[in-house]
């Protein structure tokens, strides 16, 4: 991942932006999956500039679960199963702001649509690295199962998607 390729910004580095009064900033908060395990906690808020909000959080992973998807990447490429090599000290993962739910009550995000096997093999980052639109695509593609999203989708209206849609998700779980 390239710095010319900035597309997403920590919360914290931008002067002028933050957490919304009618929203609760959810960092430090644990994730959990679909089965409500806890795949980790939430570090930071990541901006994109031109859509002018926070489009994905981003997870410190649980050790547990590095350890759980480990010895996932062993079959090659030519065996047709591709995976991602995920390396020492990348331990860290982006969930679009659209995929969690908020509960306020508990101080916990909940992803109900990806489980702890799909974080566990999600293509994962260093904390400071910078993300570019081609790990975006990736991760969008590895979480919905979606091969149609390719790199020919442009960073314009990419934040449009369902992905992206925050105006259900803030809520109290039961």
């Amino acid at each position: 991942m390239t710095d010319t390729n900035k597309n997403l910004f920590n919360l914290d580095e931008l002067s002028g932006y933050k957490v919304a009064e009618n929203y609760s900033d959810v960092r430090g908060w644990n994730v959990q999956d679909a089965n409500n395990r806890t795949i980790g906690k939430v570090d930071h808020l990541l901006v994109n500039k031109t859509a002018e909000r926070v489009v994905y959080l981003d997870v410190e992973v649980d050790a547990n679960l590095i350890e759980e998807g480990h010895n996932t990447y062993q079959d090659r490429v030519s065996d047709g199963v591709h995976e991602f090599l995920n390396k020492e000290g990348e331990n860290h993962l982006i969930i679009p702001i659209g995929m969690a739910i908020l509960d306020e009550k508990n101080k916990l995000v909940k992803s109900n649509q990806i489980d702890s096997s799909t974080f566990a093999k999600t293509k994962r980052f260093k904390k400071g690295d910078v993300i570019d639109f081609g790990y975006e695509l990736d991760v969008v593609r590895h979480y919905k199962g979606d091969n149609t999203i390719h790199n020919s989708n442009a960073v314009d209206g990419f934040y449009d998607r369902e992905e992206f849609n925050t105006s259900f998700h803030k809520r109290d779980l039961l």
